[in-house]
């Protein structure tokens, strides 16, 4: 099944972007968030670097760092665009991942988990527009996707959701990121 008719399955009309278009916003969006990734457990290294979650941290920044350059290679092969907001997202990553980290190791781990279940979502919903055309981009995203769970299962091993404000602090994360989703795709 090709990519168009997929998108026309979910409720893409005639007239909407086309495909061309939908697929570098695929891409886009997901070399920022693999970008944001990076820079939010770097901000959260920066501060528990040392504490016993770092080593923790670590394997899912490696992790991130490996799909940042599964997505660096697709911009490149593909020639699409990169967001135009990736200064924000350097400091933006940075700050929300030192922030939390300066609140806690588990107010670090509730930002992991919001965020992955953000990701989650969006990872599947790509998955599920994408056709036999788009197998390998699928399959890629469908792996990351897959590791992101691993992440967030592994945030609220770490006591993620003792956070104080956990629920709150989780509200605001999953805002920010589904905001930070639609800018990428457009911006």
């Amino acid at each position: 099944m090709t990519v168009r008719k997929r998108l026309t399955e979910h409720g893409i009309l005639p007239g909407d972007i086309p495909t061309g278009q939908m697929l570098e916003r695929i891409v886009r969006v997901d070399h920022a968030g693999e970008y944001g990734a990076v820079r939010i457990y770097k901000g959260q290294l920066s501060v528990l670097g040392n504490s016993p979650v770092g080593d923790t941290i670590r394997e899912m920044a490696e992790q991130e760092r490996e799909h940042l350059e599964t997505f660096d290679n697709l911009i490149a092969e593909r020639r699409v665009r990169p967001t135009a907001l990736m200064p924000v997202w350097h400091v933006a990553g940075y700050a929300l991942g030192a922030a939390t980290a300066m609140m806690g190791e588990r107010a670090a781990m509730a930002c992991t988990a919001a965020i992955e279940e953000v990701i989650d979502d969006h990872y599947a919903q790509q998955a599920a527009l994408l056709g036999d055309d788009e197998a390998e981009l699928r399959d890629t995203i469908e792996k990351f996707r897959e590791d992101e769970l691993e992440h967030r299962d592994t945030a609220l091993e770490h006591d993620a959701e003792l956070a104080p404000g956990y629920e709150i602090l989780s509200t605001a994360i999953k805002k920010g990121s589904r905001l930070a989703i639609w800018l990428s795709q457009r911006v």
